[in-house]
């Protein structure tokens, strides 16, 4: 079982998504079996942010000084430790274009958070295999979820 601890620094979440902690740990909860951890529980924090902080986040971080989508952190390079870590999302970049519908926004962020958390399960898009292999995984767990957003 997952466990999502939501934060937010930006007002405009809520205007999009109403119950966010309920939201995040529902698409979690249908995640495919191989990524539920069932018997298990594990933790990741969310912040849903904006560009402007995650610009100084990726700067201190990365070493670059622009904004992005997503940050992902992960607490431990295993999965022996419960705290996957954290996740970082910019409601300016998900809120493109600006006449997005709900339904439009939902699957866009839920699209990004499930990129964010297979980065703090070690996948990465470095190189063209990893790409492919995190890209699959991408549309099979989301495949998995897209039916909460209606």
């Amino acid at each position: 079982m997952i466990k999502v601890n939501v934060l937010s620094e930006e007002k405009s979440w809520s205007q999009k998504i109403k119950k966010k902690e309920i939201f995040f740990n529902k698409i979690c909860s249908h995640f495919p079996k191989k990524f539920r951890f069932e018997n298990k529980k594990f933790y990741l924090t969310l912040l849903l942010s904006n560009n402007k902080n995650i610009k100084r986040l990726n700067k201190k971080f990365r070493k670059k000084n622009k904004h992005t989508d997503v940050l992902s952190f992960p607490f431990q390079k295993n999965l022996k430790e419960n705290y996957l870590g954290d996740i970082i999302i910019s409601f300016n970049y998900m809120n493109k274009p600006k006449n997005l519908t709900n339904y439009d926004f939902k699957e866009k962020v839920t699209k990004i958070f499930i990129h964010g958390f297979l980065h703090l399960l070690n996948f990465n898009h470095i190189k063209k295999k990893e790409y492919q292999l995190m890209f699959h995984e991408e549309q099979k767990i989301f495949r998995s979820v897209k039916k909460l957003l209606i």
